[in-house]
């Protein structure tokens, strides 16, 4: 290798090593600067998520009552309306081969075992069924009004 090779290989291990070295020292910098602030990063950063969190999950609407009076309850809705919300879907339609309401024939078996039978299978499900017909939010009573006009419909 003549001198001229030699020195160009010198300046360019010396250019290498100082880019190395220029490196390490951003790296330094920029992970001491980073640790400072990390901490009020997540600290913004929870904020702001319990803040998303709670807008997500706040009601849609408020009901406010006039006085120190009670709300008025809620009008109780019939075995029909509950049926048409909750259970139309699978005995409307015969959907897993539930019995269709009205189906005399389907119904007529399942009708001569006994009201008793019919709202423990209803409130706690059976076969394809599940309890309460996948409506936990509805009570045992509103399950037997259901079952009682299904009962009515099908004789």
């Amino acid at each position: 290798m003549g001198d001229h090779d030699k020195e160009v290989w010198g300046t360019l291990t010396k250019f290498m090593l100082g880019l190395a070295v220029l490196a390490v020292v951003i790296f330094v910098v920029a992970g001491s600067l980073a640790t400072g602030n990390k901490e009020a990063a997540m600290a913004d950063g929870a904020a702001d998520m319990e803040k998303a969190i709670a807008e997500r999950i706040a009601p849609v609407a408020m009901v406010k009552v006039a006085g120190d009076k009670a709300a008025a309850p809620a009008a109780k809705k019939s075995g029909k309306d509950m049926y048409a919300s909750a259970c139309f879907a699978c005995h409307g339609t015969g959907a897993a081969g539930a019995p269709i309401l009205g189906d005399k024939a389907a119904w007529s078996a399942r009708i001569g075992q006994g009201t008793a039978l019919l709202y423990s299978n209803a409130i706690n499900g059976k076969g394809g069924m599940p309890a309460k017909g996948g409506r936990a939010d509805l009570s045992d009573d509103a399950i037997k009004s259901i079952v009682d006009y299904m009962v009515a419909e099908s004789k």
